[in-house]
C-alpha cells in the first residue's frame, strides 16, 4: 500500500527544490570532483539526483533502492571494465540516498559499507549541506575504489562525470 505522505511528498516537490540544494555552482564542483577522484583509481562514479517519482512507479511504491537499481542500469553502468561503477544516487522527494555499485567493486565493500556512505550523505544533507555531503560522498566511494583499483596507465574515462538531474 502506498502511503498518502509520500505521494503528497512527491506531488509537491518539484525541479525548483533540486535547483535550490544543487546550484548550477554546486553540480558543476560535483563534476570536478568526479573527475579528479576518478584520476585515483580505475573506477567510474556517477551522482544522480531525482526530485521525484511519478504516476506508477509512485503509486506502486517503487523505493529509492528501486530506482536507484534502474538508474544504475539504464546508464549502463554495468559496462565499465573492470565492473567498477557506483552509483549515488538520490531520490530528492524522499530525502534517500542510495550508492548502487558494480560486482567487481561490491564485493569488497558490500552492502553494509555502502549504507554506512548513505547514512553519513544522508546527515549532510538534512543539515543543508548539499554540496558539502556529496563531494564528501564522492571522495569516500573514490577512497574505497582506489583502495582495490589503483590507477592504471589503461585506464580510460568510460562513463560522464557531470551530475545527472532527473525528474520535472
Amino acid at each position: 500500500m502506498v502511503e498518502i505522505k509520500r505521494i503528497f511528498r512527491h506531488l509537491v516537490s518539484t525541479r525548483a527544490s533540486v535547483n535550490q540544494a544543487f546550484s548550477p555552482k554546486t553540480l558543476v564542483a560535483i563534476e570536478e570532483a568526479t573527475r579528479r577522484a576518478e584520476a585515483t583509481h580505475c573506477g567510474e562514479i556517477r551522482f544522480v539526483v531525482e526530485a521525484t517519482l511519478d504516476g506508477t512507479p509512485l503509486l506502486k511504491g517503487v523505493t529509492a533502492r528501486e530506482r536507484a537499481i534502474e538508474v544504475f542500469s539504464q546508464l549502463r553502468m554495468w559496462d565499465t571494465e573492470q565492473r567498477t561503477g557506483v552509483l549515488i544516487y538520490l531520490l530528492m522527494a524522499d530525502r534517500e540516498i542510495e550508492i548502487v555499485a558494480d560486482r567487481g567493486i561490491d564485493v569488497h565493500v558490500g552492502a553494509q559499507g555502502w549504507a554506512q556512505l548513505c547514512r553519513a550523505l544522508e546527515k549532510a544533507f538534512q543539515r543543508g549541506e548539499f554540496e558539502a555531503g556529496a563531494l564528501a560522498c564522492i571522495h569516500a566511494v573514490s577512497d574505497r575504489l582506489a583502495t582495490h583499483f589503483p590507477p592504471s596507465l589503461a585506464d580510460r574515462n568510460e562513463l560522464p562525470d557531470k551530475p545527472l538531474v532527473l525528474g520535472q
